[in-house]
């Protein structure tokens, strides 16, 4: 079966389906440092890099997901949708190759503050104590990497990186108000539109990539963007945007493992203090916090109005 199509698209998977959705996508996105530290691309300038390897990603992603498109349908939320989605790739291959991809990605991380904002205060969507859980240890977390980690690196590439986390939560929120739109579809959109916006920038650059760069650009654009996107438009079908995000945390959890088992990279003392904090708040949220919450009365409800 193919997993771009979506028969019914009134269909509403459940909690669990939604939740394991997210974390294929995560896990997914978790390759970016691998493709975007490609030795294969050390011959393009690192000042150029960034929007190179963004285009090129984009262009394959769409051209993957155009044959699977179902039911397009125009409107007007797409256009921010669209617009923080190429802020985010942008901004985020560029941090990419200023920066270390280890930065790039925990900056980006930064995502689940500020979907939190954008959705309760802004969306006026109901908090969720469970998942204030993830969120805080999150903050924790990120928040004691990024205190050594950014420290002496270039402003102008972690800068980039904190606005590709506030694009990216965008993003996600905006993904969840159009869940009812064919996953395909969205995620082609948002592509293309990358494409199309450095497609001058590339021609000026006259940059072109050799065969096997073209091969690995389109793994790059299959597998690190066009599946993960459509898993995480499905998974918040059924789950919060705030919960799509702290289930995201995975992603950089993985990347001291990839780096350790395909570089023997040893991380630093506070990267693996930071991950643990991480990885605590998502045991206590859907480990020790879930079990509690089944075994209450079904009429207790979990939810505190926002103010």
């Amino acid at each position: 079966m193919d997993v771009c199509t979506n028969p019914d698209p009134t269909a509403r998977p459940s909690p669990l389906a939604g939740r394991l959705s997210v974390l294929g996508a995560a896990m997914l996105w978790s390759s970016a440092g691998l493709f975007a530290k490609w030795p294969i691309f050390d011959t393009w300038p690192p000042a150029t890099r960034g929007p190179v390897l963004a285009f090129w990603r984009s262009l394959f992603a769409a051209l993957v997901l155009l044959p699977t498109v179902r039911r397009p349908r125009w409107q007007a939320g797409l256009i921010p949708l669209t617009c923080c989605f190429a802020l985010m790739s942008v901004t985020y291959m560029t941090a990419m190759a200023r920066t270390t991809a280890a930065n790039a990605i925990w900056l980006q991380s930064t995502c689940p503050w500020w979907v939190f904002v954008f959705s309760v205060v802004f969306l006026r969507e109901p908090i969720v104590r469970r998942d204030l859980v993830p969120l805080a240890f999150g903050v924790l977390g990120v928040g004691t990497i990024l205190w050594f980690e950014v420290q002496g690196q270039a402003g102008f590439g972690v800068a980039c990186g904190l606005v590709a986390g506030i694009s990216y939560a965008g993003v996600v929120v905006l993904m969840r108000r159009l869940r009812a739109e064919n996953p395909p579809w969205l995620v082609a959109l948002n592509h293309a539109v990358v494409a199309g916006v450095l497609l001058p920038w590339v021609i000026h650059l006259h940059q072109w990539p050799t065969t096997s760069q073209l091969l690995a650009l389109a793994a790059f654009g299959l597998f690190q963007m066009a599946i993960p996107y459509v898993l995480l438009v499905r998974g918040l079908r059924s789950i919060s945007s705030q919960e799509a995000v702290a289930i995201g945390m995975v992603e950089p959890l993985l990347i001291p493992v990839w780096a350790f088992l395909i570089r023997h990279e040893i991380p630093a003392w506070w990267t693996i203090a930071g991950a643990s904090l991480i990885f605590a708040g998502l045991v206590v949220r859907y480990g020790v916090w879930e079990l509690g919450v089944r075994r209450q009365p079904p009429h207790l409800s979990e939810q505190t109005p926002s103010q």
